[in-house]
């Protein structure tokens, strides 16, 4: 009995062992697209914001679940690539206060409902075209449809660190936002997104991120950045150079954004999975 039990400790110590050795163990993390390859991601993204305002409360709730496309036309010498962004198909509902629930689905409706024209108007027609650095990092983007209610601010692509990294280093990525004060001055605000590698098993890492505000705010500014506090986790497979998913996630409350009784609250849950990477055209609009 001794003898097991004493042979069960070394193995545990050995596996410990072998556990720190992985953690310590740097790795490279970098996009590797290939030219002529397509990467189509699945959006499920759900939103639900209730605001109070001088005793009177509203609640809107919406959804879009969206094929994103990436087509990627070029990889030049110094490893940069050049895809095209396409949003190939979508369906979104909104709750509205007061009205009844509107929806629209691009494989099934010729014509969209009232309020969602943009977004009709933007289904299987190139975006953008970008262009980006190994690390993630935007060299050039070429806007080829306006969309009117798009976030410029809304990250593209995963930013990646300069150098290889181990389990528990960090790296971030700063961001500078301009608002609105409540007198109506423009001022920007000091961001960043900071991501920190909390795993690597089977080739995958696991990238912990999450959006912090430097500059001092107060809720009229909190309220213009409140979509942009996400948190959560994206996992990125080493070796094809490519995000597999991301899950993020707010949950944020805002009191006396317009007002001393007002309040907010937003929830927001956004869940993105690779579907395939199959070098095949895309059919889209001119």
């Amino acid at each position: 009995m001794r003898f097991l039990t004493s042979l069960a400790l070394v193995t545990l110590l050995a596996a410990c062992h072998t556990a720190r050795a992985a953690d310590d163990e740097k790795v490279t993390l970098a996009y590797k697209l290939k030219m002529g390859e397509t990467l189509r991601y699945s959006i499920d993204h759900r939103a639900s914001v209730r605001s109070t305002i001088e005793g009177t409360s509203q609640k809107a709730i919406t959804r879009s679940e969206s094929v994103k496309v990436w087509k990627v036309m070029d990889v030049m010498p110094d490893g940069e690539m050049e895809f095209q962004h396409i949003v190939e198909s979508v369906r979104m509902t909104n709750q509205l206060p007061d009205r009844a629930e509107m929806v629209y689905d691009s494989k099934k409706d010729e014509k969209a409902p009232p309020g969602f024209e943009d977004a009709a108007a933007a289904v299987g027609t190139v975006l953008s075209i970008i262009r980006m650095s190994p690390r993630g990092e935007l060299v050039e983007r070429e806007v080829k449809h306006e969309q009117p209610a798009a976030d410029t601010e809304a990250p593209v692509t995963l930013l990646l660190p300069e150098r290889p990294v181990a389990v528990g280093d960090s790296w971030n990525e700063p961001r500078t936002v301009p608002v609105q004060t409540a007198d109506g001055a423009k001022r920007e605000i000091q961001t960043r997104r900071h991501y920190e590698l909390i795993k690597v098993a089977s080739g995958v890492a696991t990238i912990e991120v999450s959006y912090q505000v430097l500059s001092p705010i107060d809720p009229t500014i909190e309220a213009q950045l409140v979509q942009r506090l996400m948190k959560g986790t994206v996992r990125f497979d080493i070796d094809a150079g490519r995000v597999l998913s991301q899950e993020m996630e707010v949950d944020q409350r805002v009191l006396g954004f317009a007002g001393p009784t007002s309040s907010m609250h937003y929830v927001m849950q956004m869940d993105e999975r690779l579907l395939d990477g199959k070098k095949e055209e895309i059919a889209s609009k001119p």
